[in-house]
Order: structure tokens, then sequence, then C-alpha cells
């Protein structure tokens, strides 16, 4: 998403840290370039002049080129300030004391509202939430099927309207289902439109009238540019909007959107979408989001998807094989499945710093790791197990019943054992410590 304001403002820095001192008129210069940065990636020119006046300010105030490193004092001030644009603090989505909380999804046609509340509810309920969808987007052909299909995936109940039940009513019944079954969230997910009129607002505060919505939150698609600043205002004017959830950040947009609208709105990104699978939605942490768009990394994220998927017990009964040296071809996979289920490969190379700069413009094959699966599962158990004794024979078998080439046996089988020795490497530094490092960090 940030990839093209990523590149650019990672060009201006480094040759602001290549420099030992720093005038006034450098700063300046570097400004113009950050805010020419700004508006190409598509924020909204009021936002980007603010940005680089508060910016300036704070380094006039700094005296950012007496400092010893200015570069990095101009890299810190500008990461500040775009924490701060992009809305300064985390804001988790709280739930009230008496259940249930309902949260009213807005938004267009197109921006993909009705999978984020299936994302929603599925994000809630791995929290140990009991959530509820309501389809109350009766309009567009086929969403409450789709929505339905959702909730079996997620394992979510979904409140589907009667025949002749208009979307007020869908509201209103789905909150007396909530009450009665005991579901702590509902989420009522709304028709859309293709474009804002005063039919989709009338009845948007029909159904806040009688839902009362603990939050009202407005999908926008990250791709939309400066009309988001626009639609995102056009709703606010008339259904007042608690905060926003950013759809398709994993596009190819120039993502001036999440810089532009929490500015001229005032209200926070709850949430952003990551990708298509429904488990791609994740909490929006503005400084962390500011560090990625300086090509900084994001390794709380990181490890917080690596949790996920690795369990204490998990991570500890890896550190027993690899203190017995027992690490196998099965758990080489296991954990190739989990670093998938993470997320992207591009992605989560993204987050690590200063890997960023280094991916930019190159393709990751995700297929990779699938051909990696798949000749380990042609294998037998004693040759995972065992891979010593896979002779050209048996590589051969691998190849043809995986679908792949002897070649690439063979460069799997290399691989594993560059893992191991490395992992070797590890466990003996640890022993020296008196601590072997986890493959992940426990949750």
């Amino acid at each position: 998403m940030f990839e093209q304001l990523q590149s650019k403002l990672g060009e201006i820095f480094t040759r602001l840290r290549g420099r030992g001192t720093l005038s006034v008129e450098d700063v300046d210069a570097a400004l113009r370039e950050v805010r020419l940065a700004l508006l190409e990636a598509d924020v909204h020119f009021k936002v980007a002049r603010d940005f680089v006046a508060r910016v300036r300010e704070a380094a006039v105030g700094q005296e950012v080129w007496k400092s010893l490193t200015p570069g990095q004092q101009v890299v810190q001030i500008v990461y500040a300030e775009m924490t701060r644009t992009l809305g300064e603090t985390y804001h988790p989505l709280r739930l009230n004391s008496r259940p249930p909380t309902v949260v009213l999804l807005a938004g267009l046609h197109g921006t993909g509202k009705t999978t984020t509340a299936g994302k929603l509810a599925l994000h809630l309920r791995k929290q140990g939430r009991a959530p509820l969808l309501a389809a109350a987007d009766i309009y567009r052909p086929a969403a409450v099927t789709q929505l339905q299909v959702l909730g079996r995936s997620a394992d979510v109940p979904v409140f589907a309207p009667g025949a002749g039940m208009d979307p007020v009513e869908v509201a209103r019944r789905a909150l007396d289902r909530a009450r009665d079954t005991a579901a702590d969230v509902l989420i009522i997910d709304s028709a859309g439109r293709l474009h804002i009129d005063e039919a989709l607002l009338a009845e948007l505060t029909r159904i806040r009238d009688q839902t009362s919505p603990h939050y009202t939150l407005l999908v926008l698609d990250a791709m939309a540019g400066q009309d988001a600043v626009r639609m995102a205002e056009g709703f606010h004017q008339a259904v007042p909007i608690d905060g926003l959830i950013l759809t398709k950040l994993d596009g190819d947009a120039r993502g001036g959107a999440a810089l532009s609208v929490v500015a001229t709105l005032g209200r926070p990104i709850f949430f952003v979408g990551t990708g298509e699978r429904l488990e791609a939605l994740e909490p929006f942490h503005p400084d962390r989001m500011a560090s990625r768009i300086l090509g900084m990394g994001d390794m709380l994220t990181l490890i917080e998807r690596a949790q996920e998927q690795v369990t204490t017990e998990q991570a500890r009964e890896m550190e027993r094989k690899l203190r017995r040296a027992e690490f196998t071809l099965e758990d080489f996979t296991r954990q190739l499945r989990q670093v998938r289920a993470m997320g992207p490969l591009d992605q989560l190379l993204g987050m690590i710093p200063g890997m960023g700069a280094r991916m930019r413009g190159a393709e990751v094959d995700e297929r990779a790791l699938g051909r990696l699966e798949a000749m380990v599962g042609s294998m037998t158990p004693e040759e995972r197990r065992h891979p010593q004794i896979i002779d050209g024979s048996r590589r051969r078998r691998i190849a043809r019943g995986s679908g792949t080439s002897v070649q690439d046996v063979n460069r799997l089988l290399r691989q594993f054992d560059e893992a191991k020795k490395m992992l070797r490497q590890l466990e003996a530094q640890g022993r020296r410590r008196g601590k072997l490092p986890l493959p992940f960090p426990p949750s």
C-alpha cells in the first residue's frame, strides 16, 4: 500500500542521514520533498501542508542542525508527526458492560463492508466473544447469502431478514435476538449504495434510532484516494461516525486515504483489512503504521501474528526437540505452515526493519512454500524423520509424486540441512548463555 511513499521518504532520509551537519536550508529543501511525496501518495493537500509545517516547527524548536545526528533527529520528528496524523493512539473496540454492544457498519458498495463484517465477527470470536451478525443489506443481490456464508466460515450466527422485512426491522429484530441468545456483540451490515444519497443516509439514521449503536464505523476503501475524504465527510455530516475500518490495505494504491481521513475527520481508524482471507483484519496502531511507512518495520505486529499461530506449549516442544537434535522435516514443514498462516510473505518481510527497502520491486513466490509442502507430503514417514536415507531413486519418486523436479528435491534437502545447522548454532549459543531461544516468542 505505502510502497511509493515509503520509497520516496526513504530516499530523502538516506540523504539527510549521510550529512554530518544540516543547515536550515537543508531541512527546508528536504521538507519540500516530503510534501511532494505526500501529495504524490494522494494525501489531501491541506493535510500535507499542515504536516510539513508541524515538522518544520518541531525541527526549528529542537535546532536539529546543531545536533550530532541531525538526519536521525529529523526522521524521529517526522515519525512522531506521522503517528500523530494517523491518530496518535491505539483505539480498541471497548465492549459495553451491559451486552450486547451494537456495532453499525456503514459504507458504499465495493468497499468490502460485508466481508469486513465477517472478519470483525471472527476477530471478536477469537477473543472469546459471542458475536451475532445482522444481514440488513437487502438490496444488493446475494448480500444476505454472502454474509451467511461468511458467518458459517467464522462459526458465527447470522440473523437474516424474513420476507418483506425492511432493513430497519432487520436491525431491530436482530437486537432482540442478540439479547435473547446472550450475544455480547451485534454487528449490523447495513446497505451500501453506489454513491452517498439521501435515501441511504435516512435509512442509516432510522437504524441508529432503533438500535442506538455504541459504535458507528465507516468502512472505507484505502484505494479511494482523495475521494475518501469527501465520502467520509458526507457520511459524518449526516450520520455521526465514531471511527473507521480501512480495507484493501494490501492493494497497490498510494495510501493517502489513511493519512487524509483521520486528520480531516478527527476520527480514529479501529481496524485495517490486510488481505482477502477472513483472518486478514488487524487492529490499527498509528505508531506501528508510521514505522512501516518510514521503512522502520513493525516487529510488534509480526510477533503478535506469530503468537497467534504458536502456543507456549508448541514453542516449548520445539525447544525440547532442538535440545535433543530431533528437528525433522515434519517439524520444518509445520513451521512453514505456521509462517504461511501469518499472512503473505511480502507483508511479513516488510515488517522486519530494513527489509522493506531491500524487498522493493522483488517478486515473492508464495507458491514455493506450497511446493515444499508437496515434496514433504510425497515422502514416507521414515524419510521425513531420517532424510539422510533419501537416495537418487527416492528423490526421483518424491519429485514425481509432488509434481516437481529432482533439482527441487535436492534444493529442499539442502535448505533443511542449512536450517538444522543454523538451529544447532542457536542452540549452542543458548547453552552458553544458559537459555535456549524459542523459535517464536510464546503467547
